[in-house]
């Protein structure tokens, strides 16, 4: 079984993976809790706008698809501020742009199809070393971010007008959220899956909120769920010859129903 890691693009993916797993919850716990989780949705089909224009001008995608994602995210932000109570359509207006603007970039890629479709689904095969690396150096800049500002996200998180009192700067604290929004879901779309990170921001967080019993214990439990689902979708995915984003999308899909089941019954 430990063929596996004899060649280079596994263990390749295996480190891309495992640091994906680590940030993805430590980002999609503020969202969950803040009821934002469809901003992972709109990042996601901006950074695919990146990623064709990437395949179009020559630019490593990874990089265009974290620019985009960054002027998504930011575009949120500032037309949350616009409507108001309806802040929910700045989401969709950004998730229209971001799907526009990758059918218009994906006519003028030629011969990518193969890559463009990677990007969409994830691709084990296709990580090359520099995005392994540009994977490893922006997850470690999430995790610092979010440990030196853990006491804030959680003060934010729950309550933004007791913040504010309190002297966080709230603006700033939802600046950081998105932005690390953004480049999760940029260095995921290898592996993952453009169309499948919000997925793994999500489910690993909710399964684990029906279990622990406190945000500390909600945020270990989402990361090492998040390290299951990733690891045990990319041995299935391998063995099985299948997609790895959407085998470990469907794991944690099974995962979630499954506690879900469990806690309806322990509550009866």
């Amino acid at each position: 079984m430990l063929e596996i890691f004899g060649f280079d693009f596994m263990r390749r993916a295996f480190v891309v993976a495992a640091v994906i797993a680590v940030i993805a919850p430590c980002i999609g716990m503020p969202l969950v809790l803040k009821r934002l989780s469809a901003i992972g949705d709109a990042t996601s089909h901006s950074a695919l706008a990146g990623i064709a224009l990437g395949l179009v001008t020559g630019v490593n995608p990874i990089v265009g698809a974290v620019v985009f994602s960054i002027i998504a995210v930011l575009g949120i932000e500032a037309l949350r501020r616009v409507f108001g109570k309806y802040s929910e359509i700045a989401t969709v207006v950004v998730m229209s742009a971001g799907i526009g603007l990758t059918a218009v970039l994906s006519g003028f890629i030629t011969n990518g199809s193969a890559n463009l479709n990677s990007f969409l689904f994830g691709s084990i095969v296709a990580i090359s070393d520099f995005e392994m690396y540009l994977t490893i150096g922006l997850g470690a800049a999430v995790i610092i971010v979010s440990f030196l500002l853990y006491k804030e996200l959680f003060f934010v998180t729950f309550d933004e007008e007791a913040a504010r009192l309190a002297g966080v700067p709230v603006g700033g604290i939802n600046f950081v959220i998105m932005v690390l929004t953004a480049v999760t879901v940029s260095v995921a779309s290898r592996i993952v899956g453009a169309l499948m990170i919000s997925s793994l921001l999500v489910i690993p967080v909710a399964t684990a909120m029906m279990i622990a019993k406190s945000y500390k214990k909600t945020l270990i439990l989402s990361v090492v769920l998040a390290e299951l689902f990733t690891i045990s979708g990319l041995f299935v995915s391998y063995y099985l010859d299948l997609r790895p984003g959407g085998t470990i999308v469907l794991i944690g899909v099974i995962f979630l129903v499954c506690s879900a089941i469990m806690t309806a019954k322990r509550r009866r």
